[in-house]
């Protein structure tokens, strides 16, 4: 134990290297990311066939937390969460950090979101997308999330 802690008191009298700034997004990465701010897009305007532009309407969202029924668990295909946007209510959902992983034509990527409704945050939580790449378009397969409205960063 004494030598665990003399070498962190020397690694912190020394410092640490400076933090280095992530790479820009490849091609690849923002191709994956577009249909998912694609999608965010037609949340934020209540267009429903906008939305199902990007999905493959045989997908399912998935929601788990406080958001979710009393099991905790709410599935539908995509087309019934099409059915559930509304013009003008003012929902805005922003991912942050996002980590993608891509292996030829599949890809996930798994990152926190912030929900607002009429500029307040409604809930929070982390977003799973899985995408399938097809004739050289991604599109969002499934969606699975968290949800929660307490410790929801203020962002």
């Amino acid at each position: 134990m004494a030598v665990i802690l003399s070498f962190l008191a020397a690694v912190a009298a020394q410092g640490l290297p400076p933090a280095e700034a992530l790479p820009p997004p490849d091609g690849d990465t923002a191709a994956v990311l577009a249909p998912i701010n694609a999608v965010f897009a037609a949340f934020e305007s209540g267009d429903a066939a906008g939305m199902l532009r990007y999905v493959y309407p045989e997908g399912r969202v998935t929601a788990t937390g406080t958001r979710a029924n009393s099991s905790g668990l709410r599935q539908q295909s995509w087309i019934q969460f099409a059915e559930r946007l509304k013009p003008g209510e003012g929902f805005q959902e922003r991912i942050s950090d996002p980590a993608i992983e891509i292996d030829g034509d599949v890809a996930m990527v798994w990152a926190p979101f912030v929900v607002r409704v009429g500029g307040k945050v409604s809930n929070c939580g982390y977003d799973h997308f899985d995408l399938v790449r097809d004739n050289g378009t991604w599109k969002i397969m499934n969606l699975t999330f968290s949800s929660r409205t307490t410790d929801c960063p203020a962002q």
